[in-house]
């Protein structure tokens, strides 16, 4: 099953609207089924929100992001969070994803990529997380992505305004979701 144009990016995002993440999560559960009842296929769902939280976990603690959040502001705990998921000193997210994904079968299995959101508003953005994965990974990846659609290969994170000033994105996956 091919989801991308590009051989060695095998990554696709189906964009949503944030306020219709409930819908969403119904629909990538059925989709999930559908899949492995008519195509073989074996789908793993991997919530980034989840691995989030267990990198937190397992490095600084929530204790301390809380500490930090109180003494030095909500930007600096978030960048504390960020750099626990991307500095080698810590549980970096993508070595984390790219020892499970390498388990699996790119001929038989899909990932979902879900709860994206957990890493909003700017802890992670997930361009970079498909750029940091892109060649260290094959099996085909759905990133399932809270927000909107600007031209035609930009995405705007949960909506959020003002996004102006992270960068703009040209996104090389192909983009399910279509227009808000």
């Amino acid at each position: 099953m091919r989801i991308s144009a590009y051989h060695d990016l095998p990554f696709a995002i189906f964009r949503y609207d944030p306020k219709d993440e409930f819908k969403c999560r119904k629909h990538i559960r059925l989709l999930s089924l559908s899949l492995e009842a008519k195509l073989n296929k074996k789908v793993t769902l991997i919530s980034l929100g989840k691995i989030l939280w267990k990198i937190v976990d397992e490095t600084e603690g929530m204790d301390a992001i809380i500490n930090t959040e109180k003494q030095l502001g909500f930007t600096r705990a978030q960048q504390t969070v960020n750099s626990l998921l991307l500095d080698q000193d810590f549980l970096p997210l993508t070595d984390i994803l790219e020892y499970r994904l390498n388990k699996l079968n790119p001929a038989i299995d899909i990932v979902f990529l879900v709860r994206v959101g957990g890493i909003s508003p700017a802890i992670y953005r997930c361009s970079a997380l498909l750029d940091q994965l892109h060649g260290r990974v094959l099996v085909p990846i759905i990133l399932f992505y809270p927000g909107s659609i600007e031209g035609q290969t930009s995405l705007r994170f949960m909506n959020l305004p003002n996004r102006n000033n992270v960068g703009s994105y040209n996104y090389r996956v192909k983009i399910y979701g279509g227009k808000s």
